[in-house]
């Protein structure tokens, strides 16, 4: 989710940004859905049993995915092209696969620094427990292209990495800056983002701007799913009545929905 909010919201488009990784791990689908401006949900399935048998989840959570694909797609509504990329996952976190991506799909130098945490308060005194996520995604985005010198892809001749000539300077130091920032800060509550930036990068200056809220909504509703229903045969509406109802639970938000079956062709 934290993912999707930060490539979601540095795009410049109107619709939808959807990561989808599908995998042959306990975790074998995983979606995020960013509707602009700021509409974030999300859905996980994963076997519970194999889950409880992965050692070491907590420090490498690449191991819930096994191998796959992530697919990341920009879809600006009915009257125009999706836009999609897709990228293998190998063992990889979502870092990691992000980095990949952007390497090879948009050839755009990118870093992605992301950290998941929970919370422990004591509200009126109750105990309670949360979760907390943060974030930080770096692009290089010269000014002028001469200064983007970044190394070439290994050629796959046998060669051990990419060929000589070094990256940027500035591109090094932003990496390096990254690379110094610790889970903690990015999931502490009284570290935002302007703080954390002046940490980083407070010796070049930092421009900070309006930010994009982002909350937790569903684009479910009972029409939609009914205009859904009503394109499904006679028997595919017999083969969903149970008890006498067709009832769909979405499965982003949980939400149940029940329909009179006489509302739409039984035969």
């Amino acid at each position: 989710m934290t993912l999707v909010v930060l490539l979601g919201t540095s795009l410049k488009f109107d619709g939808r940004f959807i990561l989808q990784a599908q995998t042959d791990g306990p975790v074998d689908l995983l979606v995020a859905d960013l509707a602009t401006p700021g509409d974030l949900r999300a859905y996980a399935r994963f076997d519970a049993s194999r889950v409880a048998t992965v050692v070491g989840a907590a420090e490498n959570p690449a191991r819930l995915f096994g191998p796959g694909t992530l697919a990341m797609t920009v879809d600006q509504g009915a009257h125009t092209t999706r836009y999609q990329g897709i990228v293998a996952l190998n063992g990889q976190t979502l870092e990691e696969v992000a980095r990949d991506y952007f390497r090879q799909s948009e050839q755009i130098p990118t870093d992605v620094r992301l950290a998941v945490a929970r919370q422990h308060a004591v509200q009126n005194g109750v105990w309670t427990q949360s979760w907390r996520a943060g974030g930080v995604l770096a692009q290089f985005l010269p000014d002028d292209p001469r200064r983007m010198r970044m190394p070439d892809l290994p050629g796959g001749d046998g060669d051990d990495g990419p060929e000589a000539g070094d990256a940027d300077d500035a591109w090094n130091e932003v990496r390096f800056h990254l690379s110094t920032v610790s889970a903690d800060e990015l999931t502490d509550p009284h570290v935002g983002s302007e703080r954390l930036l002046y940490r980083l990068f407070h010796e070049r200056g930092v421009r900070v701007f309006e930010g994009t809220p982002v909350r937790d909504r569903c684009s479910c509703s009972r029409e939609k799913i009914r205009s859904v229903l009503a394109g499904f045969s006679a028997e595919e509406i017999r083969d969903s009545i149970e008890d006498g109802a067709i009832a769909v639970t979405c499965e982003f938000c949980s939400t149940r929905y029940e329909f009179d079956p006489a509302g739409f062709a039984t035969s």
